[in-house]
């Protein structure tokens, strides 16, 4: 049984993300918790000490998140009704990334599924504040869905790896789980900035072929421009169903946030892309 996540703010962007979610999963024994997170306009003295339950103001936040959780609800079931899932709402107040951790403790998260803010050009998209913040702060995989983008089947995944991590296996389950799902093969692209691999990585490299023998892979190499807009020309030129991209600090996804300003990032790609949190020792 899979545990997921979404994040909702009852838009149309949102709601796109959980169709997204249950054509993607329709298959699999899936519990889907959908999460509203609120706070108040101010903080009245009430909501310091415990939080609007522990206050006797009724709140238009708290009836805003409920109402619109229940008519999420009723719309999934309508729509779906998918006998191999099970469908729990959350509303919190609290900020979001910090509902979200406490989540992924409490009820064994799995998997969050968001969805981009929007876009403003035919091969942008852009990821609002929360989607970036929940990114760099979340301790699990995050699907993140195009702005209208339609479920497709994952046929060809494309893996950015620089071999400077030395793999852990569950790290990479989520990825190795969607190729199986759909008999998908897994393109390990290494862009070649400079220099020919160190003994480090070569090594870093094969243990990856180990952890990937379950699945069809190949592992490419490209030279030319310097990441992250190396991947992103090699994505204009070669169609792939989802991008995997390994997150730590100073990695290729990590210097793709601070490219822009945060809340208005653009990638020039239009798939749904998986961020892996990357918690690896980096090899010298």
């Amino acid at each position: 049984m899979k545990t997921i996540l979404i994040p909702t703010d009852f838009s149309a962007n949102a709601w796109n993300t959980i169709s997204f979610a249950m054509r993607f999963l329709e298959s699999e024994r899936c519990t889907f918790y959908f999460l509203h997170t609120y706070t108040p306009a101010f903080y009245r003295m009430d909501y310091v000490l415990g939080g609007p339950e522990f206050s006797a103001i009724p709140d238009k936040g708290v009836d805003a998140s409920l109402s619109g959780l229940e008519k999420t609800l009723e719309a999934v079931k309508k729509q779906f009704g998918n006998p191999n899932h099970i469908y729990e709402t959350i509303s919190a107040f609290n900020v979001l990334t910090d509902e979200i951790n406490e989540l992924i403790e409490t009820k064994s998260i799995d998997l969050i599924i968001m969805g981009t803010q929007g876009a403003s050009g035919a091969k942008e998209i852009f990821l609002g504040t929360n989607t970036v913040h929940v990114i760099r702060k979340a301790t699990i995989p995050i699907l993140v869905i195009p702005s209208g983008f339609t479920f497709t089947p994952f046929k060809k995944i494309l893996f950015t790896a620089d071999y400077w991590s030395k793999y852990h296996r569950n790290e990479l389950y989520t990825a190795i789980e969607i190729a199986k799902m759909y008999n998908a093969e897994i393109t390990v692209l290494h862009i070649k900035e400079e220099y020919d691999l160190t003994k480090a990585q070569e090594e870093n490299k094969a243990y990856l072929s180990l952890c990937l023998a379950q699945v069809n892979y190949e592992f490419k190499e490209e030279r030319g421009t310097f990441m992250p807009d190396a991947v992103i020309d090699y994505l204009e030129e070669h169609p792939y169903d989802l991008l995997v991209m390994m997150n730590r600090k100073h990695s290729f996804f990590e210097r793709m946030l601070t490219r822009q300003h945060v809340d208005q990032i653009g990638f020039h790609v239009q798939v749904p892309f998986l961020v892996i949190p990357d918690t690896s020792k980096i090899s010298k």
